[in-house]
């Protein structure tokens, strides 16, 4: 990349405080956006509003319509620093659109999927006691995938469970309640504290008993060979614990159920905004869409004078 768009990506890491993977992606980006221009004989300093028009022109054959207004997002940040920067004297993405994006609805699982989910991970090995802690704080805290096995001790200092609580798979169903937080670092290593449910804390309790590392490492979650699990790991992991259930899943999914289980049960949509992270309540109001619909449903399936079955009086 030319050094304009490096200083970009450096001022969005030392000033903004981007993650890594944000970066990496913007890069990527702005690598294709260069070489995108260099066909057309420009650079990002000259570009014009045909220049960018024509960019994402060739990206839409083979991109999303989230994709593209992602890659447009990025040009568009990259330009209006270099305008601040004096770099530029105008910026040319000033009244490009990439397409309004449909507004899609996240999926989740109903409560008795994830029961069934969770109540199927069961035994006494290191790996299946992990894999409970791992698919319960998934679902108990709506935290990402990345921010979960991201999860180092020191984050877990807030942790405090009473004397003799009762871990998932024992003969008591109604686990004794546990008190605790944990510290999650989000987008942008943005940190929040989120608390821990009872069958959550239990969990991780009892991982935390059998958890052995064959080295001096702070990670909570561990692969087979003692080191940190993979983004990609906890993917497999609940993809092999999902085998037989019939049960659509993926990290993503438990955390979407998470917060439509919370509205559902009357929580305020600032606070699941708080839990989960979202930097811009638009973003949790998607799962008030999903808890409507719900709620149309079981309206029509059960007043008498909603559907097919009204009745006359």
């Amino acid at each position: 990349m030319n050094r304009s768009a490096e200083e970009y990506l450096s001022w969005l890491a030392v000033e903004r405080g981007r993650a890594r993977n944000t970066l990496q992606s913007y890069r990527r980006d702005l690598v294709g956006y260069e070489a995108a221009l260099a066909t057309r004989g420009t650079t990002p300093e000259e570009a014009g509003p045909d220049d960018v028009a024509g960019y994402l022109a060739d990206l839409r054959p083979g991109r999303s319509q989230a994709s593209v207004a992602r890659a447009l997002s990025v040009v568009r940040g990259f330009h209006r620093f270099m305008v601040d920067e004096g770099m530029a004297v105008a910026d040319p993405t000033v009244g490009t659109e990439a397409g309004r994006l449909p507004q899609r609805l996240p999926k989740a699982l109903s409560e008795e999927q994830v029961a069934r989910l969770l109540d199927g991970v069961t035994g006494t090995d290191p790996l299946a006691v992990r894999d409970r802690a791992l698919l319960e704080l998934l679902y108990g805290t709506g935290g990402r995938v990345s921010e979960i096995v991201g999860l180092d001790l020191p984050d877990l200092t807030l942790l405090s469970s009473p004397p003799g609580a009762s871990t998932p798979g024992s003969s008591d169903a109604n686990p004794t309640p546990a008190v605790g937080l944990v510290r999650l670092y989000g987008k942008g290593s943005k940190e929040r504290l989120v608390p821990l449910g009872r069958y959550a804390a239990a969990a991780l309790d009892r991982w935390l008993a059998v958890r052995k590392p064959p080295r001096r490492t702070e990670a909570v979650f561990l692969n087979g060979r003692g080191g940190r699990l993979t983004r990609q790991g906890a993917y497999d992991v609940l993809r092999r614990r999902a085998v037989g259930t019939g049960i659509p899943v993926s990290p993503h999914v438990l955390r979407h159920s998470c917060a439509t289980h919370m509205l559902a049960r009357g929580a305020d949509i600032r606070v699941v905004q708080e839990l989960l992270g979202h930097a811009s309540i638009t973003t949790t109001q998607l799962y008030t869409k999903v808890t409507a619909e719900h709620l149309r449903v079981a309206y029509e399936a059960a007043h008498p004078r909603a559907g097919d079955h009204s009745v006359t009086g």
